[in-house]
């Protein structure tokens, strides 16, 4: 039997984290964030060891390193940390070897300690003779790393067809132009990306009339996911919205109020898209001939042909796809909400988001799939930014607390990123039907500080539209998704939530801890009518009373839209951040009022009708 031809490493690098999926992944992060780095790594024997984080970014040579530390010797797990700069794949590895200098000193160290040392012990080699470090390394592990606006952001959606055709002077505007009109004011609620539906030429065959109706009447405008008309496809401009001078004008626009216009991706055909002419064979057949329209039993929609992805011509209408999302992104768009993507195989979306993202880094796509967790967790993994969640429909404490801690903790916390929305154009959640706008205004509340990325379907959240369609769905009734809602007496009249987004949204901008998800923590209370919850700045956590941006949150939401709830927290003091033998201070950024606690059992009431929620902010001085 042959043995080795150089003398094998006697160490072993196992456990390395974090990872994704063993690897087949990248890791997700933003810049800036940290990349903690663990490993469990041992040899035989007492020998002491030098373990060290390697790590590079895009473009580099060489690998920066920096020594990882023991975090459980007796478990042999070793971490450290570094911070991406820069957009790009980065890689990072583990390495180590047996430090021999500093094994004989230790047992030096031990037997001068004990009295049984001799004076050969002392006569250690020169520095220069120590035996060759026997290294090990580990696999290298890649890191994805996006702009902060892929973890961080706040969405508002919006139809621009239903806002006024007139301006503020009487003269007709495009809705294109009315929407660029309305920037200021969602810049001073806080929101910082604006999502449109498709904008594109809607189809006239099969069209939809009000409440999905089978049927269209003269002037009904159809659904603007049924895309495509002898106007045009998926890179035209529907005439009614406006011209593509105007989006890019609202582009321009909103990029000088750092707010960026998100389009849908709806990769789907109307029966008059060009394409179902053009290139019959990218679409499925029934036995007769017919093109095979889209169908959710019972639901039916005649007036949309899906895509067929498993079409002989599949390269032609991958290109196809790709070259309309570079259109888009040659315009200036640089965020879009995809319509479906659990439809469409996992490795088209693969190529095309790399694709895209190699010739226009930092672009964030938003999976809109409430689909099954492996295949929404799929769908992270081969590169989409952010995923809706079921948050939508998490309702009580527990559920909440389960959900978001799965959400926090790895796997999931190093792959998918989620964008919280308490409604939809299509979901009038059940627990909205006919609610009082506190429901809302909770829903609101959690949304905004549970997820770092939320959005909502607004003026139609903005007001509580509340009215289901009755056919035991979560549609709602006069959907917007098929004819024009005018918001303008209702958002006038009010109540509205706008005050409360704006001061949300302001709270949300400022205060840092709330722009994560890893640090969230969940707090004890003795009335699940009330979820408590934690987060400190990803950074880590701070207490200095001069860095109010990257204090600690503490929220607390009353999850019962009727009636005031109280109860005493139970408080995690070194998830706070705080030493439970002192004072320490909590603010409500909300509310505008001021605390000193002592201990960590403090009691809350929340009144509905007042507010939905704490935020706290904690400090505490450092001791003198």
């Amino acid at each position: 039997m042959t043995g080795p031809t150089s003398a094998p490493s006697r160490l072993v690098i196992e456990g390395l984290t974090p990872r994704v999926d063993e690897g087949r992944h990248p890791v997700k992060r933003v810049v800036g964030e940290p990349v903690t780095v663990g490993a469990t790594v041992f040899a035989d024997g007492h020998d002491w060891l030098r373990v060290v984080l390697g790590h590079r970014p895009p473009g580099a040579r060489a690998w920066a390193e920096v020594a990882m530390h023991s975090v459980n010797p007796g478990l042999d797990r070793w971490e450290a940390t570094f911070v991406a700069g820069a957009t790009g794949l980065h890689r990072f590895r583990v390495r180590a070897w047996i430090d021999h200098r500093a094994t004989w000193r230790h047992a030096l160290a031990r037997k001068v300690a004990a009295g049984v040392d001799q004076p050969s012990d002392h006569e250690g080699e020169p520095p220069a003779r120590w035996p060759a470090a026997e290294a090990a390394t580990s696999t290298t592990v890649e890191v994805d790393v996006d702009v902060e606006r892929a973890l961080f952001s706040t969405w508002y959606e919006l139809f621009p067809r239903s806002l006024p055709s007139k301006g503020p002077d009487g003269r007709v505007r495009t809705p294109l132009v009315a929407v660029a009109a309305e920037l200021d004011e969602l810049a001073a609620l806080g929101f910082d990306v604006v999502y449109l539906p498709p904008i594109h030429p809607i189809g006239r065959s099969f069209r939809k009339g009000p409440n999905n109706a089978a049927t269209a009447s003269a002037g009904d405008p159809g659904s603007p996911w049924a895309i495509g008309s002898a106007e045009g496809g998926h890179t035209a401009v529907a005439a009614e919205l406006g011209t593509l001078a105007d989006f890019k004008d609202l582009v321009a626009a909103a990029d000088e109020r750092s707010i960026a216009i998100a389009l849908d991706l709806a990769f789907q055909c109307s029966p008059d898209h060009p394409w179902v002419t053009q290139h019959p064979e990218w679409f499925r057949h029934r036995p007769d001939g017919s093109i095979q329209y889209a169908e959710n039993p019972p639901k039916r929609y005649q007036d949309i042909y899906p895509l067929d992805f498993d079409s002989s011509q599949w390269e032609e209408l991958w290109a196809a796809l790709l070259e309309v999302t570079s259109f888009w992104c040659d315009h200036g768009v640089s965020v879009f909400r995809v319509d479906n993507p659990h439809t469409k195989p996992f490795a088209f979306w693969e190529w095309l988001i790399a694709h895209v993202r190699q010739r226009h880094p930092g672009t964030v796509f938003l999976a809109e799939a409430f689909a099954r967790p492996a295949v929404m967790a799929r769908l992270a993994q081969v590169g989409f930014s952010q995923n809706y969640t079921y948050f939508t429909w998490r309702v009580s404490a527990p559920e909440l607390v389960e959900y978001f801690t799965e959400l926090s903790t790895t796997p999931s916390v190093d792959e998918l990123r989620p964008n919280a929305w308490p409604n939809t154009p299509d979901i009038l959640p059940w627990h909205l039907h006919h609610a009082p706008i506190e429901a809302f205004a909770l829903r609101l509340a959690l949304a905004a500080t549970l997820s770092p990325s939320y959005g909502v379907y607004g003026p139609a959240f903005d007001v509580g539209e509340n009215r289901p369609a009755g056919n035991d769905t979560e549609e709602y009734l006069d959907s917007e998704k098929y004819q024009t809602r005018s918001w303008t007496t209702a958002l006038r009249a009010g109540p509205t939530l706008r005050p409360l987004m704006a001061q949300l949204n302001q709270i949300r901008h400022r205060q840092t801890a709330l722009h994560t998800l890893r640090t969230l923590r969940f707090h004890g209370t003795d009335n699940q009518s009330l979820i408590c919850f934690s987060k400190t700045d990803h950074r880590g956590p701070s207490v200095a009373s001069d860095r109010p941006e990257a204090a600690t949150m503490l929220v607390v939401v009353n999850l019962d839209p009727g009636q005031s709830q109280a109860a005493t927290l139970h408080l995690d003091a070194a998830e706070l951040g705080v030493d439970p033998s002192r004072p320490f201070d909590a603010v409500d950024l909300l509310c505008g009022d001021a605390y000193q606690w002592h201990g960590t059992e403090p009691w809350v009431r929340l009144d509905p009708a007042v507010a939905p929620a704490h935020l706290f902010r904690v400090t505490q001085e450092a001791r003198a």
